[in-house]
């Protein structure tokens, strides 16, 4: 199975009152499960209401998003939650990391209420090892740094191993050196395990190390292009 996302025609407005704000405007996107795509643009051209539709976080005004040919966007609330649990993991620019639970209860959170055929905290140690914070797993968040808590983040992201990873930002809050840290992650992540990586950056260089940019303004895409590494 290709898990493949389409988008068709997607549109999303805010009302404020008297003002309607249009975020998207008919977007058309086909992703391809093994993809590791970047989304690019100013502030306010659509991106991350973009990530959050194709997540369904949120629902489209109009349009259709489709995942292996099937309308999801109007499946209820459950049918959504679980949908996202079969085939999503989110990095966001906040980490929103729990500041009460340990590294490695963050990482296992996901799992919370839910039967799994795995052990979840073996899982979670794995995780952990995988980002390289094996010596962590006991650690509060306020004991991490801010590099430290993004991989936390990625690693609760791959607890339930999605299909998909979507990332607003990944990087936006951290130093440089942290931050190539972080994406070379998502690079071996979508390399060695498949998992398909979408991400929303403002930053030209990192889009540029994806395999596909796609570049919206004013709630458009104005532009898409496959990415060719020397």
């Amino acid at each position: 199975m290709a898990y493949d996302f389409e988008c068709k025609h997607l549109t999303k407005r805010f009302d404020n009152g008297d003002i309607a704000t249009l975020a998207l405007d008919d977007v058309n996107l086909h992703f391809t499960h093994g993809d590791f795509i970047s989304i690019i643009g100013p502030s306010g051209s659509g991106k991350s209401t973009l990530l959050s539709l194709i997540g369904t976080l949120d629902r489209p005004t109009d349009g259709t998003l489709l995942f292996n040919g099937e309308p999801i966007s109007t499946l209820s609330a459950k049918q959504l939650a679980d949908f996202r649990f079969d085939n999503i993991g989110f990095i966001f620019q906040q980490f929103h990391l729990i500041p009460t639970l340990t590294a490695l209860e963050n990482v296992m959170a996901p799992l919370f209420g839910r039967k799994v055929d795995y052990d979840g905290e073996q899982r979670a140690l794995e995780l952990l090892k995988e980002v390289g914070l094996s010596d962590k797993a006991n650690s509060l968040p306020s004991q991490l740094s801010g590099g430290q808590q993004q991989r936390v983040a990625v690693a609760r992201a791959l607890i339930h191993r999605p299909k998909w990873l979507l990332a607003d930002e990944p990087t936006g809050n951290l130093d440089t050196h942290t931050g190539d840290i972080i994406f070379d992650l998502l690079t071996r992540l979508n390399r060695d395990n498949g998992c398909g990586v979408l991400f929303v950056t403002h930053d030209p260089e990192l889009a540029d190390r994806a395999n596909r940019k796609i570049e919206m303004r004013d709630g458009q895409v104005v532009a898409m292009s496959d990415v060719h590494h020397a």
